[in-house]
């Protein structure tokens, strides 16, 4: 039980303070539905999951390993981030200005959503040392047994995939309260916040 609630403020603790994930994911709930921007925090939390499982095998080890590695993998964070954000900038000039009968997304959609957000979570080195630093600030490294290291893995996924759920409901409450123009309005600010937060990541 110990290892569970460690797992969750783990999960919640990674997941929680709003970064460019948490805005890309109510981006893609404005403009494509709960769906999508579920299948896109899902893929945020199994990053978290994998994460969470290479911290609770290697723990400050690989923590130092990652943190070796860690320069090139923030540039490329930064670009990937700062290319979403001018892409979505271009992108916000055709968006509809009248509302448009809404289409569920096709499977293909959700799965390419599902990867990309995989894949952009992923390479964001400071999770695995974020969460060997809870598991042994927490003082569950000492006697954590493969079992507890599964518990813990567990809710730490549960609690980062419930946040995800929140954001992807979000967007998609606003998506049926908005109406285009502010939709737009609010596309265009999420990639501005987005591409400071590319600069940031970008300026040590």
């Amino acid at each position: 039980m110990e290892a569970f609630v460690a797992g969750l403020i783990a999960g919640y603790g990674i997941a929680i303070p709003v970064g460019a994930i948490a805005i890309l994911i109510v981006q893609v709930g404005i403009k494509c539905g709960f769906r999508c921007a579920f299948a896109a925090g899902a893929g945020a939390a199994t990053a978290d999951f994998l994460y969470a499982g290479l911290a609770v095998i290697g723990g400050a080890t690989l923590a130092g390993l990652v943190e070796s590695v860690g320069d090139p993998l923030r540039i490329a964070s930064g670009v990937v981030l700062a290319v979403i954000a001018v892409i979505g900038l271009r992108r916000s000039r055709n968006l509809p200005e009248r509302p448009t009968e809404f289409t569920y997304p096709d499977r293909s959609e959700i799965a390419s959503t599902y990867a990309r957000f995989l894949g952009l979570t992923v390479i964001n080195p400071t999770t695995v040392v974020y969460f060997a630093a809870v598991i042994i600030g927490l003082g569950v490294a000492s006697d954590l047994t493969p079992a507890a290291g599964v518990v813990f893995v567990g809710g730490a996924f549960l609690a980062s995939l419930s946040w995800q759920t929140l954001l992807a409901a979000v967007g998609s409450f606003a998506r049926s309260r908005l109406t285009p123009s502010t939709q737009r309005l609010a596309v265009i600010l999420g990639n501005l916040v987005i591409l400071g937060l590319a600069v940031v990541i970008l300026i040590p």
